[in-house]
């Protein structure tokens, strides 16, 4: 047989090689053994990139050589965009460019410039060296250009959220550019600003503030090359404009009056300030001129950076022309405001009942708007209302707007709290009295199979406040802040299997009426309750922790949290006359309505006139009926419950998004408006893995394992192997014996 040359083989193994090399390059396939599959590209990325119109380039800034964990950020950065560019389209590209402050080539000067053109600044990172702990500056950011639009992602420094933060700002990008191609009116940058502030300018510390026209204005030429010039820049002085102080103030324009300084050389005056967006009827307003005092120096005064004024510009227009889904929002009944008071310092404070962070985090994917029920009917712009914390009673006409409004196959989101506090109080505090609220709500509710108890949930296990040194230090348990655990969570729909624990707060019980769900056919799921530890608390409602205390076993037990019901849902009014509209107050009569004028009969002395009173129609009309003035049996729509509006506040969510609160609230609003894809993409990458309770035997018997185990399972297996060997033995003598 003739044999293969040695380097024909070679040559021939080299082929398969390259071979195997340019098949991998074109074939691409990846093994996620992850329960959330976290390393593969969900669907609804995979579809955003397939269906560019335009090109989209990602430009990414990295520092070279950064330590760990750092490096690994990059690494799987560069796997996420290269996992993109396998399922997208021709249109799509991405490119590394490496910033080093420290080198002075060509190329590092390049790219450290280009960074800088897009906004991309270094951050700072801790490095441990030598057993040291240093911090240096490193650029971590990327740009997403699509057409003449760019989105930043400034600072990309963890893994965590980051395929939800691409897909969701190249969404946005596509978005916005068919937005901006639709509106044919251009977006009013209006800047209200005084000239006599020029004077005072430098006495306030603000040197370059007759500068600020200019400098607004070559903002909006900046941002109309991106924003196919669609903005418009006027400058406008306030003296000239006709506004009273009031209707400047209503508008956020701040005004500022001093007297003579410096010796009469800034004679006294006044001066306006502000910049505000205008757009088809709406306004957005953003402040200039910051005021606050500092502890000895006094009242202070501040701009905020230039490019942040850009920034904000950009964000405003955005929300004006609705680039993203609409989502409703009731803003009136006692609900709490979406927009808290303008801040008055460089660092706004936030109050604990304020929504700034549930607004901001909705803001990325939603176009929020707020409906207020005097006004007319709910839109139809969108599909989901939120209903917050109302504390004030709706009238049957108003729940009538929102009964119909689900008629149309529209959604509820709910959160609703049974109880007010009497006083202001902060969250987590030593509360007062709670009385009970009632709105009207819970007969809606109740019709469509959703009962609300008028009591509080009180959980043993629950968030714990650490108690300052000075009062004995420790930790004492707000027993009306419940720990929701894994076990206690139902995973029957997917926006609620990749949420693993939730903090509730100031809870009511609810249940599902099981018969009232069978009559109308609808669907009725739990979501989360409390533990079995939990108990209620009756009114009268005091939360003061240190006045709590647990009861015994048999009044404890497991708490509903939350539901959903979804179905056809039928109208609460089917079969009911269709309520009046409520009557708008009359005007209170003035004195100078009251006072007698020459001429009244008052004077006179002639009898007053009495009012006409209305003519009847001069047809009997009383056979007409409407049809179609209401919907009886609606389309499939979607309630959500839960029993508090605390659960939307700045204390329980995080400015990242990313706590398993922050994840659960926006998964649900995903859920409600079809989008349970973007739900799983957001969820997957929930790091939040908290390891399950065992009992103390349990625990004991798992420690036992782990020191004796080992030993334990070496003597059996050599006792085996002992077994082994004399059986062996055996046989063999028992053979021998035979022969």
């Amino acid at each position: 047989m003739k044999t293969i040359h040695p380097y024909l083989r070679f040559i021939g193994y080299v082929v398969v090689v390259m071979l195997l090399n340019a098949a991998g390059s074109t074939l691409f396939a990846r093994f996620d053994l992850t329960a959330n599959r976290m390393y593969s590209l969900s669907e609804v990325s995979r579809s955003v990139v397939r269906t560019l119109s335009e090109p989209l380039t990602i430009h990414v800034f990295f520092s070279r050589n950064l330590p760990a964990p750092h490096n690994n950020t990059e690494r799987y950065l560069h796997d996420l965009l290269e996992a993109y560019g396998v399922y997208a389209n021709d249109r799509f590209s991405y490119v590394f460019h490496d910033v080093d402050m420290k080198q002075a080539t060509a190329e590092a000067e390049k790219n450290l410039r280009l960074a800088e053109s897009y906004g991309i600044t270094p951050v700072q990172i801790q490095v441990v060296e030598n057993d040291e702990i240093t911090f240096q500056k490193a650029y971590m950011g990327l740009v997403i250009l699509h057409g003449d639009l760019i989105e930043r992602i400034p600072a990309v420094t963890n893994t965590d959220g980051l395929e939800y933060k691409l897909t969701t700002a190249i969404q946005k990008l596509n978005n916005k550019i068919s937005a901006l191609l639709r509106i044919k009116d251009p977006i009013q940058v209006r800047l209200f600003y005084s000239p006599s502030l020029s004077a005072i300018a430098p006495y306030i510390g603000l040197k370059d503030l007759s500068r600020l026209p200019e400098d607004i204005k070559a903002m909006v030429d900046r941002l109309n090359a991106r924003l196919y010039n669609k903005l418009a820049f006027s400058h406008i002085d306030p003296a000239q404009s006709g506004l009273s102080d009031e209707e400047l103030a209503a508008r956020q324009i701040m005004t500022l009056k001093w007297p003579a300084i410096d010796n009469g050389r800034v004679p006294a005056g006044r001066g306006s300030i502000g910049l505000l967006i205008e757009h088809d009827g709406k306004t957005k307003s953003i402040p200039l001129l910051q005021v606050f005092n500092v502890p000895i120096l006094g009242t202070q005064y501040s701009m905020p950076e230039l490019q942040r004024i850009e920034d904000q510009i950009n964000a405003q227009a955005e929300s004006l022309i609705d680039i993203n889904e609409r989502l409703g929002y009731l803003a009136d009944h006692g609900s709490p405001s979406l927009y808290g008071p303008p801040p008055m310092g460089p660092q706004p404070q936030r109050t604990p009942e304020s929504l700034d962070i549930f607004r901001q985090i909705v803001d990325d994917t939603y176009s929020l708007k707020e409906i207020r029920l005097k006004d007319g009917p709910i839109p139809d712009e969108f599909h989901t209302l939120v209903i917050a914390g109302p504390t004030e009673p709706f009238s049957d006409y108003e729940l009538f707007q929102i009964d119909q409004f689900l008629m149309k196959g529209n959604n509820l989101a709910v959160f609703l709290d049974m109880f007010q506090e009497s006083r202001a109080q902060g969250m987590f505090q030593q509360g007062g009295t709670h009385e009970p609220v009632s709105t009207g709500l819970e007969k809606l509710l109740a019709h469509y199979g959703i009962q609300v108890e008028s009591s509080i949930v009180m959980d043993e296990s629950c968030y714990k406040q650490q108690v300052p040194q000075q009062f004995g230090g420790g930790e004492r348990p707000l027993y009306f802040a419940p720990l929701i655990k894994n076990e206690t969570i139902v995973k029957d729909h997917d926006f609620m299997k990749p949420i693993k624990g939730l903090i509730g707060y100031r809870m009511s019980p609810l249940t599902l009426n099981e018969e009232r769900l069978k009559e109308t056919g609808l669907k009725g799921s739990y979501l989360f309750s409390s533990s079995d530890k939990s108990w209620e608390m009756k009114p009268p409602i005091r939360l003061n922790p240190m006045m709590i205390a647990p009861p015994g076993q048999a009044e404890r037990g497991r708490k509903w949290l939350a539901c959903l019901v979804e179905g056809e849902l039928p109208s609460y009014f089917a079969g009911k006359p269709l309520p009046e509209k409520p009557k708008a107050p009359e005007p209170e009569a003035t004195e100078e309505d009251d006072a007698t004028t020459p001429g009244d009969p008052a004077n006179s002395g002639t009898k007053p006139t009495e009012p006409a009173k209305p003519k009847p129609p001069a047809v009997d009309l009383s056979g007409v009926t409407p049809e179609g003035a209401r919907i009886d049996k609606g389309k499939p729509g979607k309630i959500f419950l839960t029993t508090s509006s605390a659960l939307l506040t700045d204390v329980i969510l995080d400015e990242a998004g990313r706590s398993p609160n922050a994840i659960w609230v926006m998964n649900t609003i995903d859920y409600l408006n079809n989008r349970e894809n973007v739900a799983r993409m957001r969820g997957k990458e929930q790091r939040f893995n908290p390891i399950a309770e065992v009992s103390p035997a349990v625990k004991t018997g798992i420690k036992f394992l782990n020191v004796a185990g080992l030993p334990i399972l070496v003597i059996l297996a050599g006792l085996g192997v002992y077994a082994g060997r004399t059986a062996r033995k055996r046989r063999i003598q028992q053979r021998f014996q035979r022969g």
